[in-house]
């Protein structure tokens, strides 16, 4: 049985594949943060929508595959797949990666904090060395980011 928690937690998913920017940091408490644990990029405010922006321009065809959901009281755990098509530039803390025309299928986990039916923290730990390699770019990072 789905729990109030874990209803939060996958509206979270639905309105970020649905680039609803609004609805995504709405979802959060006015203090709540998104941490980006492999780039150790935080995001919190309006540039929260920043999170669901980067992934939407890089991978219009994203779909975050839900594989596990664990709850215990106010925290959320979720083990995942993010798939998509690298069809347009990635934009990181270091640079961007150019489009590259290649599908990722990269683990993630996510961990969630809520307060009051809201996502107080959101810590995504993106397994980034699989994501680099299914981009092809791994062999050479300082020559695939192009610096903004």
């Amino acid at each position: 049985m789905q729990t109030a928690n874990e209803a939060v937690i996958r509206a979270v998913y639905q309105t970020a594949e649905a680039k609803d920017i609004k609805g995504f940091v709405a979802l959060f408490t006015p203090d709540g943060y998104f941490w980006d644990v492999s780039a150790d990029k935080k995001y919190a405010g309006e540039q929260l929508g920043l999170t669901v922006t980067v992934y939407a321009d890089a991978f219009p065809d994203m779909h975050r595959a839900l594989d596990q959901v664990y709850v215990a009281d106010d925290v959320v755990v979720v083990e995942l797949l993010l798939n998509g098509t690298h069809q347009g530039p990635l934009a990181l803390p270091a640079g961007t990666i150019p489009a590259t025309g290649k599908a990722i299928h990269t683990p993630c986990c996510d961990v969630f904090h809520l307060e009051n039916g809201k996502v107080k923290s959101f810590h995504c730990y993106t397994a980034g060395t699989i994501l680099f390699g299914q981009l092809g770019v791994l062999g050479n990072l300082a020559a695939a980011f192009k610096q903004s």
